[in-house]
């Protein structure tokens, strides 16, 4: 009996031996899914499809403004596939709170889009504008439902028993906020070249190096997270100095004209 109630319970086995490897981390197989979550899974990633395929084609239709903006919501859409795919395949509730955070945000950015059209170009996107609604209000209700659910932890896929649970948190943390930042540099670069009114040679050089950097950085950390090797983890500490030091002096230019302001 004893040795019955020091195992630990079932839903906190580890399950290394029963998982996919994907570069992403392991998952589980499609056949451990119950129905209502593969219905889910699979009705959401058809729908944020036809958003995407909504917005592409508003996309070539749209003046300079509303193509900036389209695009930006372009990049939170395909997020949001990331997201739902991986909190839903690794029992990743934080990933499924990251998702619901990405669809509200979506669908407030899709709001304040719409309303501040004019009338001419209202019909244009209004096909666009009422399937994000219905979208996001069906992918939040049930994320959240999801997020609720006691079956719902991560720690066990990742192999970790109840004491790691803590430490493997912070990991998915980690892992969330990486492809956060990777989300947003992307829309910080489009934001930059769409308000450029002439792309010079240097600005493509910077805007170039600036995405690959933030894609090998956001590679580095995840290798550095996923295998845990220290040596990794000290380039990635290496490879967001540059960004400090950016943000240092932008504050520096900034806030050094107000010196010449008389008090």
């Amino acid at each position: 009996p004893n040795e019955t109630t020091d195992l630990p319970l079932p839903n906190l086995t580890p399950r290394h031996q029963e998982l996919i490897p994907t570069p992403c981390g392991p998952i589980k197989p499609w056949s451990e899914l119950s129905s209502p979550v593969k219905i889910y899974f699979c009705v959401t990633i058809l729908s944020l499809l036809s958003v995407i395929g909504l917005t592409i084609e508003n996309l070539v239709q749209q003046t300079e403004e509303n193509f900036t903006v389209s695009l930006i919501q372009l990049i939170g859409i395909v997020f949001c596939v990331y997201y739902v795919t991986r909190g839903i395949l690794q029992e990743n509730r934080l990933e499924l709170i990251v998702f619901v955070l990405s669809i509200l945000l979506v669908m407030f950015r899709s709001i304040v889009n719409y309303t501040v059209l004019s009338a001419k170009q209202k019909p244009d996107l209004l096909a666009r504008f009422v399937l994000i609604l219905l979208v996001g209000s069906f992918d939040v209700i049930c994320a959240i439902i999801l997020i609720q659910s006691q079956s719902m932890m991560a720690f066990r896929v990742g192999g970790a028993l109840e004491s790691l649970q803590s430490q493997y948190f912070m990991l998915n943390l980690c892992f969330s906020m990486l492809t956060f930042d990777l989300q947003a540099q992307l829309c910080f670069c489009v934001l930059l070249l769409m308000s450029l009114r002439e792309i010079t040679l240097l600005h493509g050089i910077i805007l170039a190096t600036g995405i690959f950097w933030a894609c090998l950085k956001v590679t580095v950390g995840i290798i550095a997270i996923l295998k845990e090797l220290k040596p990794v983890v000290w380039i990635f500490l290496t490879q967001n100095i540059p960004e400090v030091a950016n943000l240092v002096y932008l504050l520096y230019m900034c806030f050094l004209p107000m010196e010449g302001i008389p008090e």
